[in-house]
């Protein structure tokens, strides 16, 4: 059976994923960790939709590219975009160019800012969706995790996004974000990263609904 966890050359124990060298940055400074950034919120959604049948390390390679071409995911810029910008987007060979993905991103900014007027921040909407503890795995083991691919609390965001117009956001691409945002903690037991997004987490202040 493959090792849940791997201590790394440099001493620190982490989740087998964020191991090597392509996960290790992000699996140690930024996935897990909560925000209330709407600009980073909305990114990972749209990426997270992109990242849907293919890897995510495809994804998180390209990353840099999909900011300079959706402006750097700054909802009202995206918002804007119109079909000739749909076009310019299918000859970036630095992203994915997939039409559909791609009309849902500037759909997507649409709605995101008609959910930010509604509920005063795109934060506040999703961390409503925060699942309670005793929704969560007592101990956070790489099986415990396998079975959470997607969850009452992904199915229910999805479903609601669905009803406002969102597009690409299935429950298990869902619960893919709320894992990334730290709406979620699951860094395995052990990881180095779990104690810090923990306490990050119990520091954080949930954004409210206006």
């Amino acid at each position: 059976m493959a090792r849940a966890l791997v201590t790394g050359s440099d001493g620190i124990t982490r989740c087998f994923w964020g191991s090597s060298d392509a996960y290790r940055e992000y699996h140690d400074e930024e996935w897990g960790m909560p925000t209330r950034d709407d600009r980073w919120i909305f990114e990972k959604v749209c990426l997270e939709g992109f990242q849907s049948g293919l890897s995510w390390l495809t994804i998180l390679n390209k990353r840099e590219n999909f900011r300079a071409a959706f402006k750097n995911f700054e909802i009202d810029r995206v918002a804007r975009f119109q079909q000739r910008s749909v076009e310019r987007l299918m000859k970036d060979e630095g992203i994915v160019r997939n039409r559909r993905k791609i009309e849902s991103t500037i759909n997507n900014a649409k709605r995101a800012a008609e959910l930010r007027g509604e509920c005063g921040s795109l934060a506040a909407y999703f961390w409503q969706f925060e699942p309670p503890p005793s929704a969560r795995p007592r101990r956070k083991t790489r099986a415990a995790l396998a079975k959470l691919a997607k969850t009452d609390a992904s199915t229910a965001l999805a479903k609601d996004l669905k009803k406002r117009g969102w597009s690409f956001v299935g429950p298990t691409t869902a619960y893919a974000f709320m894992q990334a945002a730290g709406i979620v903690n699951d860094h395995l037991h052990g990881c180095e990263a779990e104690e810090r997004c923990e306490r990050a987490r119990k520091k954080f202040k949930r954004p409210r609904m206006k």
